[in-house]
């Protein structure tokens, strides 16, 4: 079967071809913030266009992880954090309609859970939390292969819980929200310097790691996944980023709680949200039927 797949993000969209469970084309773009959903819809008809003209490549089913909340039941984008124009946009009908297949959409925290937990670093492993850790932070729920969405398929949103409750203001209207406080946008707007400058000096990185841990703390006291994966841009920083975090949250865990602190990076790197979408889709007929 060939699927597309589709990893819309904050600061880059990138779009994946699969025969079977292999990736076989891969293309990824800057994200045009002021071109809004009509540009990106633009760029995708572009990029099938091209692949189906060249490569031969038509897809039978189309998988999308998107950056943003997600009413999975209704298959609709409820909004973008990062980017206008994204509310109630029917990205879904749209591109179905240029790929000519059946098409799913879910949030990509959920989408690069599902890549990991399949293909990366939580294969074989009961549960798992991913959490992306890039532009903003979500988080998506994993037990037993399946995604854990919640009532209103807003569980797994880490990047809104208060770590700081009097911290600064968060884009959504909060205040010292864990996204607020580490993720890439707010620390290249704090700092001045994009995250991966900031991450390549210890002294920044043992202060940054305290928030960090406090929001990974949360995780592991409800969730008691076994295994947390961290993805997204940031956590490409590897040892000098996960060394330090890993000392930091055996620090701060409640010293009663057995709860494994199990934190490693995505090993499929910027790929996991296609993987997922490709579970998505080949899942999609099942589980759009049990909801």
């Amino acid at each position: 079967m060939q699927v597309l797949t589709i990893d819309v993000g904050g600061s880059k969209f990138s779009v994946g071809g699969f025969q079977g469970s292999d990736m076989v084309l891969r293309e990824s773009r800057q994200t045009n913030r002021e071109g809004g959903p009509v540009w990106m819809v633009g760029q995708i008809e572009k990029i099938i266009s091209v692949w189906r003209r060249d490569k031969g490549f038509r897809a039978e089913r189309c998988g999308i992880g998107f950056g943003g909340p997600v009413d999975y039941p209704t298959q609709s984008v409820t909004m973008s954090t990062h980017v206008e124009g994204w509310a109630q946009f029917p990205l879904v009908s749209k591109v179905a309609e240029t790929v000519d297949a059946p098409t799913v959409i879910d949030n990509d925290a959920n989408v690069g859970a599902l890549g990991e937990s399949y293909f990366g670093a939580g294969k074989g492993l009961p549960s798992l939390f991913y959490m992306t850790l890039s532009t903003g932070i979500g988080g998506g729920i994993i037990q037993n292969g399946a995604v854990i969405r919640g009532a209103d398929s807003y569980a797994g949103e880490i990047g809104h819980t208060n770590i700081l409750p009097d911290g600064p203001a968060c884009l959504c209207g909060s205040y010292g929200c864990f996204e607020r406080m580490c993720c890439g946008l707010w620390l290249e707007r704090d700092f001045g310097k994009p995250a991966s400058t900031l991450l390549s000096d210890p002294e920044f990185v043992q202060r940054y790691v305290v928030d960090l841990a406090r929001g990974l703390k949360t995780a592991l006291m409800v969730l008691n996944p076994h295994r947390i994966v961290i993805g997204g841009g940031i956590s490409k920083a590897g040892d000098a980023l996960f060394v330090p975090l890993r000392a930091e949250l055996n620090r701060q865990m409640t010293s009663w709680s057995k709860a494994r602190r199990d934190v490693v990076p995505a090993q499929l790197g910027d790929d996991s949200v296609l993987y997922g979408a490709l579970v998505l889709a080949q899942q999609m007929t099942l589980s759009l039927k049990n909801i």
